[in-house]
């Protein structure tokens, strides 16, 4: 079992930043990709940006530009750094592991999940 939780969520204002941590602990795997996706209200969960094993990155449309995902190998931790931050970006924000090189948006893929948290943007 490998367990996420997630932190550094809140309620800010439009243009504000916020920087998100996802920490692992439990089992281990070799190589990895990590996902962070969102769920706003009333609508379904989305990906937004991914880190794979090598480094890579990945970010959704909507939020390339402003958010930056990094990670730190040895804390076993991978960060979401948020800017410019719009209400439209409120949200349940979660992290999940992905026992793969490679990043996908689908949340089936995903093995582990986070229990979330809340991002709230007014204006």
């Amino acid at each position: 079992q490998v367990q996420l939780v997630e932190s550094g969520g809140g309620l800010v204002q439009a243009g504000d930043s916020l920087r998100l941590s996802c920490a692992a602990s439990g089992r281990t795997f070799s190589r990895y990709s990590m996902g962070w996706f969102r769920q706003a209200p009333g609508k379904e969960r989305e990906l937004i940006g991914a880190i794979t094993w090598s480094g890579n990155t990945y970010y959704e449309p909507s939020v390339k530009g402003r958010f930056t995902i990094s990670r730190d190998i040895a804390k076993n931790t991978v960060y979401l750094q948020m800017n410019s931050l719009k209400p439209e970006d409120t949200a349940v924000y979660y992290c999940a592991v992905r026992n793969s090189d490679f990043a996908s948006s689908r949340e089936s893929d995903y093995n582990y999940w986070g229990q979330g948290t809340q991002v709230t943007v007014s204006s």
